[in-house]
């Protein structure tokens, strides 16, 4: 049975079965109350638990979201029933931190991760074609550096407790959304009140949500980046097959919950800032491509035990703090007496897209293994 299972999630109807469920379960979590065209953004998600947790103190973006924690337990879940829970780290741990970083800087400067690309589109929001289409830019250039020899090195068998370091946190972090402890006046656990992080579906929806969502992405490898990657390199059409079922599933959903709104200026929680809505996603797609996989792929292989994976999330969450400490995250459109107010970033926004360019460059540039 557990055979014959692995089989189908190989292939590629089951690829495009899963991709298809997370198009209909996004626009799913919308209707039920998280933001709109933001039913699953991982890179948000994880933004609103760092304000949660008091690393940054933006007060519309503070919650502990469910669906990320479904997604490493979910996970977790899986490789334990199919016996593909390893315990494995040690691969440039600090080269993976830094690039988990300047992801989320990257995702938060066009206002969303891939998996929130593709919602934005199935929306009708048209600015995320413009960080798609940066997204694919980072990819490539990742791409050329794997073509070059680049190689953070392979992870090693450790200790199981190390594998288990992120499942443990998630729980913690569910303890802490369930019973919302008070720790001083004044001091985490935050949420918000109003904005993006005030609106969230019912916490068991959000949570069985991701739950499916990691069990399912675990068993099929679905990586968003990974399809462009493979594309890439190896015509290998297997993962985009999944991306493109989620996307026009997501579409068709929001079409039936009347969720779908075509336009490009002042769309929910987007700007339509075009160079910085590509550069963005340049540097996210660089970023995730030589740390190998997207944010939600980090999530799922961290729940089976990845320490790896689990630095790039714990990267990841940081810069979301330095992201809104700093003012290097960008700023929605907005409609002010009628007029649009168009979005973006702010100088220092500007400053930490390069730096964050340049650090990729010079990990890609430096991190390659010689032939031979």
């Amino acid at each position: 049975m557990l055979e014959r299972t692995t089989r189908f999630f190989a292939s590629r109807w089951g690829i495009i079965l899963v991709g298809a469920i997370i198009g209909i379960l996004g626009p799913v979590l919308q209707k039920l109350g998280n933001p709109p065209n933001m039913g699953i953004c991982v890179a948000c998600f994880e933004r609103d638990i760092a304000g949660a947790l008091g690393l940054h103190r933006v007060n519309i973006v503070q919650y502990i979201r469910p669906e990320i924690i479904g997604f490493v337990l979910g996970s977790t879940i899986a490789a334990l029933i199919f016996r593909e829970f390893k315990a494995r780290a040690g691969s440039a741990p600090i080269a993976r931190f830094v690039l988990g970083a300047f992801a989320m800087i990257g995702a938060l400067v066009f206002l969303g991760c891939p998996w929130r690309a593709g919602f934005r589109l199935a929306g009708g929001d048209m600015t995320a074609l413009t960080g798609i289409l940066g997204l694919v830019i980072g990819i490539w250039g990742g791409v050329l550096f794997l073509r070059s020899g680049y190689n953070l090195g392979r992870s090693q068998k450790t200790y199981p407790a190390v594998g288990w370091i992120m499942p443990l946190l998630m729980v913690g972090l569910l303890l802490l959304v369930i019973f919302k402890p008070v720790f001083s006046e004044g001091g985490p656990i935050f949420f918000s009140e109003s904005g993006p992080g005030s609106l969230h579906a019912p916490l068991l929806a959000s949570l069985g949500i991701g739950l499916l969502i990691g069990f399912l992405a675990q068993r099929t490898r679905f990586c968003t980046m990974g399809a462009v990657r493979d594309v890439i390199l190896m015509r290998d059409f297997h993962l985009l097959s999944g991306l493109l079922a989620f996307i026009g599933f997501a579409f068709l959903t929001n079409l039936l919950l009347g969720q779908f709104k075509l336009g490009y200026t002042a769309m929910p929680i987007a700007h339509s800032s075009l160079l910085w809505n590509i550069l963005g996603m340049v540097l996210a797609g660089l970023a995730y491509a030589l740390a190998g996989g997207c944010p939600g792929r980090q999530l799922f292989l961290s729940g089976e035990g990845d320490g790896d994976s689990a630095i790039f999330v714990l990267g990841m969450i940081t810069g979301a703090g330095i992201a809104h400490n700093f003012s290097l995250a960008a700023k929605a459109d907005s409609m002010v007496d009628g007029v649009l107010k168009v979005g973006g970033i702010s100088t220092f926004g500007i400053v930490a897209v390069i730096l964050g360019l340049v650090i990729c460059l010079v990990i890609g540039f430096t991190m390659r293994q010689k032939a031979g």
